[in-house]
């Protein structure tokens, strides 16, 4: 099964790319559902065609849904939400504040994911092509699953049997009731499905494409996002840079146009090097329907397969020098001063900007010193000394 995620800054025409990109592939045979995460759902608009809840025949080989993220949120958050409405209660809180306080901002767009997982699981389709939320929110959301699972495998364990052994203590004195088993229980499901989300989303049959405008400040976040997506192993296969003026014919306000354009694309084409770099013209008009969406993937793809990767992944991994071994992860557009670097135990903390990554060192790794670290050509490598921290102890 073939999945396309597309995201890009708000405005960018995700939405009608990835529409585009499912008509396209639907015309070839592929039975398609093209789904939208976020909230704002334009897919319908694009392809002209009632969306539910529900995939939604909206033309042959092609199906839309419009994930309910609030509906998703209820089903996977209630047990977990009712216990905390409990002890809000005991504290006095009035129901309807409790009811707000119970619900994590951006946590239905988190669990809208998890829909993206059951579709993809159900063997019913042949590709699956997903309009993801802006940028921001997409690298919060893609950036979750590993972050709870630090918390599921360290945390909640420990948690558990305290809460066990000492609830009928801690519920006297305190006056609150301690978490259950259904809750727990309820955590760890939510983690093991979210989990199996970035299973689906980091496979091999699964890419990421960048939408972008040729403006700076849309370049800069997708150079970003590049950086933060191929930071937590995501992979993008692909950028499309949308609304491209022709070139001649062109009176001098849109000849500037054509010329600060032309400036950003020579810089996309430098900062995706290696990506499958499309272009797509500005349009006399929106592309509304699926005639027009085919049309316009017919400009974006040409004659090439929409569906095939257009970089190869490049994987984490460890190699043997003179010097000792180096872990080295792809972490492209980054900076050298953009890069921090932790070790905590058999841990390699890797920062980015606001984003950082935990990564568990593999045994051979473990044992050894950090003896340096470097960006070099697009990739982080770090690099361990032959002797372990043990034989380094006085």
């Amino acid at each position: 099964m073939r999945i396309l995620l597309f995201t890009g800054k708000g405005g960018v025409g995700k939405s009608t790319l990835a529409a585009a990109t499912a008509c396209r592939s639907a015309a070839a045979g592929h039975r398609t559902l093209v789904l939208s995460t976020d909230a704002a759902h334009s897919l319908a608009d694009a392809l002209d065609v009632p969306a539910t809840a529900e995939p939604t025949e909206a033309a042959p080989n092609l199906w839309v849904q419009h994930v309910d993220a609030q509906e998703r949120f209820e089903r996977s958050w209630r047990d977990i939400q009712g216990y905390l409405l409990s002890v809000l209660d005991v504290a006095g809180v009035d129901p309807v504040a409790a009811e707000e306080l119970t619900v994590i901002p951006g946590a239905e767009e988190v669990l809208a994911l998890l829909e993206v997982r059951a579709q993809a699981r159900t063997g019913e389709w042949h590709v699956l092509v997903v309009d993801c939320a802006p940028t921001a929110e997409t690298l919060r959301l893609l950036a979750l699953p590993e972050a709870l699972g630090w918390y599921m495998t360290r945390v909640l364990p420990v948690e558990r049997r305290v809460v066990k052994a000492l609830k009928p203590v801690l519920t006297r004195a305190a006056g609150v009731p301690m978490p259950g088993d259904s809750v727990f229980d309820a955590i760890e499901r939510l983690h093991a499905e979210l989990d199996d989300v970035r299973t689906v989303l980091t496979g091999p049959d699964t890419s990421v494409r960048l939408v972008l405008t040729p403006e700076a400040v849309v370049l800069a976040e997708a150079r970003r996002a590049y950086t933060f997506l191929t930071l937590f192993g995501y992979s993008v296969d692909s950028a499309v840079v949308n609304r491209v003026f022709p070139e001649g014919g062109a009176d001098e306000w849109r000849a500037a146009w054509v010329e600060a354009q032309r400036r950003v694309l020579d810089d996309a084409a430098d900062s995706f090097a290696g990506l499958d770099l499309r272009t797509s013209l500005y349009r006399p008009s929106e592309p509304v329907g699926r005639e027009e969406l085919l049309d316009l993937a017919r400009t974006v793809y040409a004659d090439t397969d929409p569906l095939a990767c257009g970089a190869e992944r490049v994987p984490l991994e460890v190699r043997s020098t003179e010097g000792g071994l180096v872990l080295a992860m792809p972490l492209p557009l980054a900076d050298r001063d953009d890069v921090r670097l932790a070790r905590k135990g058999d841990e390699l903390v890797v920062g980015v900007g606001s984003y950082r990554r935990l990564l568990t060192l593999p045994s051979g790794v473990a044992r050894r010193r950090v003896a340096g670290a470097r960006v070099h050509q697009g990739e982080l490598q770090v690099r361990f000394a032959d002797t372990s921290m043990d034989e380094e102890s006085p």
